[in-house]
């Protein structure tokens, strides 16, 4: 079921974000011109949960909406993580000031693997505790807000969260504490 790559080129190119236009050949010999492919850096998300059973979430203003969201930490994987944990341990420090004892690999989903080419992994942090202040980059603005599992819940089905694959990590998260019916 795998396409075939003839040609590729980038129609734009930069630091995070990169667009392809591909042409490509089905096995049954279709020709699929163009085909638009974005790539962007690999991610990872936590849900952060507390010594005390809170969960620490971030807002902040995302232009693209422009709304203020509610979310989990999370970014990039850098070139010097030498992990995905690594990685996540990072992002929830910088934007939180809080560090964990223990965090649990999740899984990976994909925002839309149709178009994009790279993938959230997902963790749940556990033991946490405030270790130092933010360390946010040039452009973030983040307010932390610690949450019970019965406000986050309540969240989720009010719809007050909207990144999707931040939804997922928590549900995730939330079935991995025995908090999920079905």
């Amino acid at each position: 079921m795998k396409w075939k790559i003839l040609s590729s080129e980038y129609l734009f190119n930069d630091r995070w974000f990169k667009v392809r236009r591909d042409v490509c050949e089905s096995p049954e010999g279709k020709i699929i011109d163009p085909y638009y492919v974005y790539e962007f850096l690999t991610w990872v998300g936590v849900v952060p949960v507390t010594e005390n059973g809170e969960v620490v979430m971030v807002k902040q203003y995302r232009h693209a909406l422009g709304e203020v969201c509610i979310e989990i930490p999370g970014g990039c994987v850098d070139d010097t993580d030498t992990s995905f944990e690594e990685a996540a341990a990072r992002e929830v420090r910088e934007e939180t000031g809080y560090s964990f004892s223990s965090f649990e690999y999740l899984g990976r989903i994909s925002a839309n693997p149709s178009t994009n080419t790279n993938l959230l992994h997902m963790f749940l942090a556990r033991g946490g505790v405030k270790t130092g202040e933010q360390t946010l980059d040039h452009n973030e603005e983040i307010e932390v807000q610690l949450l019970s599992i019965a406000e986050l819940k309540q969240l989720i089905r009010e719809n007050k969260i909207v990144q999707s694959m931040h939804v997922t990590c928590i549900l995730y998260a939330l079935e991995k504490m025995g908090e999920l019916k079905y």
